[in-house]
């Protein structure tokens, strides 16, 4: 192989893996975005509940949405997740402080994006039938969303919030049997 063949194979090898890296970089910029984007709805729906408002909490569920609650009743649309949120806004959650993790975010085809996140809750006066405080003073729950991405915008079309239980007591040890001497 002459010199000129060899340096022109090395360009194309070289090429090739500028043009690999490219595409991976764009196609990563890619979910970056959409990932940023998911992080702020779950951000903006965390300052919404901390306010207590209930119309800003629901804005991203799409109109015909199904929501899970912590109980296992389910809301069917938008307007009934508000109105459900809005009373537990004016009740057991009326002063309570919400911290959200999101824990993962996993594009599943390019429109649709499950996010699973951990909600820390303090400040509650109550807690619906049913559900108990993690540890004292604070009940912590993981929220699964599926979203679709239209138009530019994710909305999420369904929600399931699971309360996490309380660590079982340990169990008791039973005692030595006696030894006879």
């Amino acid at each position: 192989m002459n010199t000129f063949a060899r340096s022109s194979a090395v360009m194309a090898v070289v090429l090739s893996f500028c043009l690999a890296s490219s595409v991976q970089a764009q196609q990563g910029r890619g979910q970056s975005r959409d990932e940023v984007s998911l992080r702020k709805l779950v951000a903006e729906q965390t300052e919404a509940w901390n306010r207590h408002d209930a119309a800003a909490w629901s804005k991203d569920f799409a109109p015909d949405a199904e929501f899970i609650n912590i109980v296992g009743s389910v809301f069917s649309g938008r307007e009934e997740i508000e109105k459900r949120h809005a009373h537990v806004f004016a009740t057991l959650f009326k002063d309570s402080h919400s911290e959200v993790t999101v824990k993962k975010i996993v594009l599943v085809a390019p429109y649709v994006a499950v996010v699973d996140a951990e909600h820390v809750v303090t400040k509650y006066t109550g807690l619906p039938p049913g559900v108990q405080a993690t540890e004292p003073g604070v009940l912590r729950t993981r929220m699964r969303y599926v979203l679709k991405l239209s138009g530019g915008k994710w909305s999420i079309v369904a929600g399931q919030n699971t309360d996490v239980k309380p660590a079982p007591a340990p169990a008791a040890q039973p005692a030595p049997a006696p030894t006879s001497r």
